[in-house]
């Protein structure tokens, strides 16, 4: 394998990973989920397709071609499970409310639910770049400045400082009229229906966390449904199967020892077999299941959690100004007795939703030393905007005077 082979690797990996325009929430959903769910259904599918999934005790009669047959369509058919003790019943219709139904579709199931994941982000990625303002690239240039000479890093931080207050400057309304108005209205109940109220973007990563919330609580549902009806509690049962050492007993929900029922035509005659057949994949199957309830279950926790806590923060306006004040006072801009109200219209009305949720994704990726020069940079090229510094000018002779 050549050195181009494994950069060209990886670069694929780099690709498929995505960018880090989001936080390490949206990334336990869309990357790492989705990552645990193909090295599953590979290796299930593997089992499948290139092992010998079924076995079954046929008949002595049974030729090879005979046992062939009665592995392929066993496992084909479907098998059900009927626990040793209980006596098999003539009746076949009784027999197919037990059949599992789920195990061979167990490597597709999974790479659904590997989609599933990352649909989110692709609406994300999809719908951020209407914004006006490529956000990857921005968390892309943030990062590099972290290591490297003093001079280009602050070199860096100007132009993104300068960047951003164009994309700000840009999206802002340059004419009024009715449908102006409409959208203006309209966005107070629909963050993303107005990109010049600057809650575009802000609205679009709300909504992106709320699909990650629907998304892995139908998750639960869909399994419950797949599995025939016992995913919800399945960790808490293989739990307590543990906690009185009933490890080795078989299990209803993915038995290893099952029945197949098949008919046999053999002119004008039909014969009835029933064989019994072993599935080693469900040894497996249980298993990866099991540890799928408990990522999931952390997975819904912490998407949950963030959810709520970006809701609060973009719903309760205080927290726009709470971050801008937190590194301007690191960095001792606030000195002037006006600087406290003029911080807040900076939050408000220069940077507004859009302008926070950038900082805010940008704070996620790098450290407070970065945080606080740009936002240092923002707010001395804001400061320098004619009519903030007139106004500034104004109240500093006014104090003067007095």
């Amino acid at each position: 394998m050549s050195v181009t082979s494994i950069v060209g690797g990886w670069t694929t990996w780099n690709k498929l990973r995505g960018n880090d325009d989001d936080d390490w929430v949206d990334r336990l959903n869309h990357i790492y989920t989705v990552v645990i769910l193909i090295i599953f259904a590979l290796f299930t599918g593997g089992g499948q397709y290139a092992g010998d999934p079924i076995q079954c005790w046929c008949p002595a009669h049974f030729t090879g071609s005979y046992v062939a047959y009665t592995k392929s369509y066993c496992w084909i058919k479907n098998t059900y499970y009927l626990p040793m003790e209980d006596t098999i019943s003539p009746d076949n219709d009784s027999h197919q409310t037990q059949e599992l139904t789920y195990y061979q579709w167990i490597p597709l199931i999974l790479l659904f639910m590997a989609f599933l994941f990352k649909f989110p982000s692709f609406v994300w990625r999809m719908l951020a770049g209407n914004s006006g303002i490529n956000l990857n690239k921005i968390v892309e240039m943030t990062a590099s400045t972290q290591v490297g000479d003093h001079k280009k890093r602050d070199g860096i931080v100007e132009s993104i400082a300068t960047y951003l207050d164009r994309w700000l400057e840009a999206n802002r309304q340059y004419h009024w009229n009715v449908m102006v108005r409409m959208r203006q209205r309209a966005s107070k109940f629909c963050f993303m229906c107005n990109k010049r109220e600057g809650t575009y973007l802000t609205g679009l990563y709300l909504f992106t966390k709320l699909l990650y919330v629907v998304n892995i609580i139908c998750h639960f549902f869909i399994l419950n449904a797949f599995l025939g009806g016992f995913f919800e509690m399945w960790g808490i049962e293989a739990v307590n199967s543990l906690a009185q050492e009933q490890v080795t007993k078989e299990s209803r929900r993915f038995p290893r020892v099952t029945l197949c029922d098949f008919k046999i035509r053999q002119l004008q005659n039909i014969q009835d077999y029933t064989v019994q057949c072993v599935l080693p994949i469900n040894l497996f199957n249980e298993k990866i299941f099991v540890f799928l309830w408990f990522w999931f279950v952390l997975v819904a926790i912490v998407t949950c959690a963030s959810f709520l806590m970006w809701a609060f923060r973009i719903i309760f306006r205080r927290t726009r100004v709470d971050i801008v004040k937190k590194y301007l006072k690191i960095s001792d801009q606030l000195q002037h007795p006006s600087d406290k109200k003029l911080c807040k219209r900076f939050a408000d009305q220069y940077l507004r939703d859009d302008g926070i949720l950038l900082l805010r994704i940008v704070e996620k990726n790098s450290n407070d030393i970065l945080m606080t020069d740009l936002v240092t940079k923002l707010w001395s090229i804001y400061l320098e905007k004619p009519a903030i510094r007139k106004e500034r000018e104004g109240e500093m002779n006014g104090e003067t005077y007095a």
